[in-house]
């Protein structure tokens, strides 16, 4: 009996004792997990910082300025949201480690990301069914994963769209671009829109990712827009009034560095048409090199949204001024950004529509992604949805839902929309396309 009685009370002593803890530290959830009404949903987002390459820390910024704002509104659905950031570091490895950490954490998804080692972080994910949403798209993964949902048509459409863009105004076109496995398939992507122009297809031209000297890179692009001819031939063609050679680069944070070179290897000639994509040329980059007076003035760009000066970017504007506290890293005119506060959009989405009352996992989100109807994003992108009907037939990038492009130009110092060039679907130019796997 007494026996039987000590138990008893060692048993309801552990009990009090747990229960006391759980009060302390708000045991609802398990870190990452979920639980119902009132837990919390883990999710990362990651990008490479402080690297030699391309840098994308105002995705990260953003992250956490959505998730200060929105754990002010009550959280999502009444769960309050916890982001993980991790620097990639621009390696495979760096980007695995990232992977692993959202896996070791119980994240419900990985949001809003950078990294072209989609090999490296997406095996570790589709391990543990935990979805990416909304990547950078400049790696193939993302568009054939089962376990990723694309907010843009990445790499791809851009490309493809700079080369619809211009196969409108030039009569030669040279691409520089980086020499890694994600830069091979920038000279396919870009013919596509060429050819779909009757435009040749453009010049190849390979470039070491970190390099800090483009004028090897400079000089093949000039020698291919100049030609060979003799100096009649070229007095000649310089008549046509459709005569235009256009560079373009697509190199990140290098393509300033390329731009500069390739002015100073001949300056005396006719200006070239110069031309990127939006996240290799910024707003804050035109700003940072003079504004009206910037060596950008002039040039096409191709991006995936509406121009910064949409008013259907208030919403995040404000959120920025209001939640970011004062870091300079999160610019709203950066696609980074803009792709992170679409993605986070999308999450948390997709969470209202779960039962208040039901555990949010990383299961649950993804059924909710492949089964629900579409998702509106304010006007930023067409309604998304990655249902199978949703798929396009793109050979190589079947996960694309969002094919859309915008042209823009760079007039006084401002990225605006290019006159007479609405959005436009690229999908059509890459299913068309048999060499884009």
């Amino acid at each position: 009996m007494t026996i039987s009685r000590r138990a008893v009370s060692l048993s309801r002593t552990f009990a009090a004792t747990a229960m006391g803890a759980c009060l302390v530290a708000g045991c609802g959830t398990l870190p990452g997990g979920s639980g119902g009404s009132g837990g919390t949903i883990t999710v990362m987002t990651f990008a490479p910082e402080g690297t030699g390459a391309t840098n994308m820390p105002g995705m990260t910024g953003m992250a956490k300025a959505y998730e200060r704002w929105v754990n002010a509104q009550g959280g999502i659905n009444g769960h309050k949201l916890r982001v993980l950031t991790c620097n990639e570091k621009n390696t495979p490895s760096g980007a695995a480690d990232c992977a692993r950490e959202a896996v070791a954490e119980k994240a419900v998804a990985v949001v809003g990301s950078y990294s072209q080692h989609g090999r490296a972080f997406m095996a570790p994910l589709e391990v543990e069914g935990i979805p990416f949403i909304g990547g950078y798209g400049v790696s193939s993964e993302e568009f054939q994963s089962p376990l990723s949902y694309p907010v843009n048509g990445g790499q791809s459409v851009l490309i493809a769209g700079a080369g619809h863009q211009l196969g409108r105004v030039c009569d030669q076109v040279a691409l520089v671009r980086p020499d890694t496995i994600a830069g091979d398939t920038l000279p396919v992507l870009l013919n596509a829109g060429l050819r779909a122009n009757k435009m040749a297809d453009a010049a190849d031209i390979r470039a070491a990712e970190d390099s800090a000297d483009f004028n090897p890179q400079a000089s093949a692009a000039l020698a291919h827009l100049t030609g060979t001819g003799t100096g009649k031939e070229k007095e000649k063609e310089k008549e046509k009034e459709k005569e235009r050679g256009c560079v373009t680069a697509v190199l990140g944070e290098r393509t300033e560095t390329f731009f500069d070179a390739f002015r100073r290897t001949e300056p005396q000639r006719r200006k070239p048409q110069i031309s990127s994509v939006l996240g290799s040329v910024s707003q804050s980059l035109v700003d940072r090199t003079g504004g009206r007076e910037s060596p950008f003035e002039g040039a096409y760009l191709t991006g995936w949204y509406p121009v910064a000066s949409d008013p259907a970017w208030e919403p995040m504007r404000k959120v920025v001024n209001d939640f970011a506290f004062g870091d300079d890293t999160v610019d709203p005119d950066d696609t980074g950004a803009q792709t992170t506060w679409i993605a986070y959009t999308v999450l948390s989405e997709i969470v209202k529509r779960l039962d208040p009352d039901e555990a949010v996992d990383a299961h649950r989100v993804k059924r909710s992604l492949n089964e629900s109807q579409p998702v509106q994003t304010g006007g930023l992108t067409p309604d998304l949805s990655w249902r199978y009907q949703d798929m396009r037939a793109v050979a190589g990038f079947p996960r694309i839902v969002n094919g859309r492009v915008t042209f823009q130009i760079v007039q006084s110092g401002r990225l605006v929309a290019q006159p007479g060039e609405p959005s436009l679907d690229m999908t059509p130019t890459l299913v068309g396309s048999p060499h884009t796997a």
